[in-house]
Order: structure tokens, then sequence, then C-alpha cells
């Protein structure tokens, strides 16, 4: 074969691997980002333990999280982002059968402008939403709640850092049993290289109003992006530790996997 087409073959699928791999990277800037115009599926798979007074609870929750952009204006996103869990809990005594089914609805919506504001601070307010859909009494807060959300973040040169947070109190439950009154603040730190490969830290804090109790998991995950017979998924996993807990949550360490469905425009 000509030493010049060779050359120029060569040459052109340098570029194109490139290019893709300049394409993924800026997706997986985006999966970073929880208000980026971008639709994707994640599925967060937890695995906890040593849950409960007697420590003999085991907990495998895959969390199914939608994220659809909507364009109001060439201004103006609203961000839906939905949790639903998938829980199944095991009680390590035979008298007592395991628990699965669904858990309640976490639904946000964020209304964050299109382009960043001063300084490159992204930004998103709007309101979040505890929907009762627990199949099971044990996997749910059986009560309406409604709240504020916000998140702010800035990127920069691969990095990505910023926090959520939304508080929810209960709109409607039952006489016998306490409103939920309830914060989350979750503050996100990450690094992606031009390979798309994501090193992340955070941490998903709960304070709980109520009983004055907060739980303090730390997340340490990667991920990348592969291609599928042409569908785009940002694959990985980590570990967490349960820096601070209380009587009926997780202690200790934990697990965590991740595979994110991609649907670039």
């Amino acid at each position: 074969m000509n030493k010049k087409l060779c050359l120029g073959i060569g040459l052109l699928l340098s570029s194109v691997s490139q290019s893709y791999a300049a394409d993924t990277a800026d997706l997986a800037k985006q999966l970073s980002n929880p208000v980026a115009a971008m639709v994707s599926v994640p599925f967060q798979f937890n695995y906890d333990e040593k849950i409960g007074a007697n420590e003999n609870i085991e907990r495998y929750q895959l969390n199914i999280q939608p994220v659809i952009p909507i364009s109001l204006n060439e201004d103006w996103n609203l961000i839906s982002r939905t949790v639903l869990p998938v829980l199944y809990q095991t009680y390590g005594d035979n008298s007592k059968y395991d628990d699965w089914g669904t858990g309640d609805i976490v639904q946000s919506l964020f209304l964050s402008p299109v382009k960043s504001g001063p300084g490159g601070i992204i930004w998103g307010v709007g309101p979040a939403m505890l929907l009762p859909t627990a199949s099971e009494k044990t996997l749910g807060a059986d009560q309406w709640g409604l709240g504020p959300t916000a998140v702010a973040l800035k990127q920069k040169n691969g990095w990505t850092f910023g926090a959520l947070a939304n508080h929810i109190w209960a709109v409607e439950h039952k006489d016998n049993t306490e409103g939920i009154n309830s914060t989350f603040f979750q503050p996100f730190v990450s690094y992606t290289y031009p390979s798309s490969l994501t090193l992340a830290l955070n941490s998903e804090i709960t304070y709980d109003w109520n009983s004055e109790d907060a739980t303090v998991p730390i997340n340490v995950t990667a991920t990348k992006i592969v291609n599928l017979n042409g569908q785009l998924i940002s694959v990985g996993g980590g570990v967490r530790y349960w820096a601070d807990d209380t009587t009926g949550s997780a202690k200790e360490w934990g697990g965590r996997l991740i595979a994110s469905f991609i649907f670039p425009k």
C-alpha cells in the first residue's frame, strides 16, 4: 500500500480516536453536573450491612435515577431528577421474612440557566417532593413530603466541585406518626481525565430534625464511559464508609456499583 495513503489513514484514525476521547470526556463531565442538559438514566446499586439496633440487617438497594432536561426557552432549562429505590432487606433472623420492593420516590425539579453565571458558577433551584410509593411499610415513610432543593457547582480543567441540598417536610401523614423533617446535603468533588475516567468523592449527609441525628456516609467511586453496541454507558463502582451513623442506619463499610446510560443530543 502507498506509504502516503497509510500515513493518511493513520492520521485519520488518530484524529477520530482523539475526537471520540474528547467527546466522551465532555459527556463524563456532564454526568458530574446534576443540572446538565443531557438525558441520562443512572442505575446505582448499593450494599450496606450492620443496619438496626442489633446490626443484623443487610440491605441491597438499586436506585433508578432518570435525569430529563426540558428546554423552557433560550435562557432557561427545567431539569427533572427522579430517585426510585428498589430494595431487598435480609434480617439474619429465621423468624422474620425478608422484605423487598420499591421505596419512596424523591422527585426534584431544578430551574437552571442555560449559561453559567459569574465565575462559571452553574446552579439550579426548585422543589423536592417525597412520594409515598413504598410497596412495604418497612421500606418507606408512608407520607407525602415537600420542600426546596438547590445545587451549585463549578467545572474547570477537568475538576467538578459543588454541593446539592434539599429539605423535606411532611405535608400529609397519619396522626400516630411523626411528620418528616429532614435535610439532605451532598457535597461533591470529582476529576475527569481525557479518557473519560472520573474519580469522585462525595458524602450524602442526612439530618433528621425530629431525632436530631445525622448519618454521614463517605463515597469514593471511579467510573468510565464505554460504548456497548452503540450505547454509551458510564460504568464503575466504589466503596463507602459510614463516618457517622445512627441506631437504625448502616454502619462501617458498604459498596456501590454504577451504570449510567447516556443519551446525548
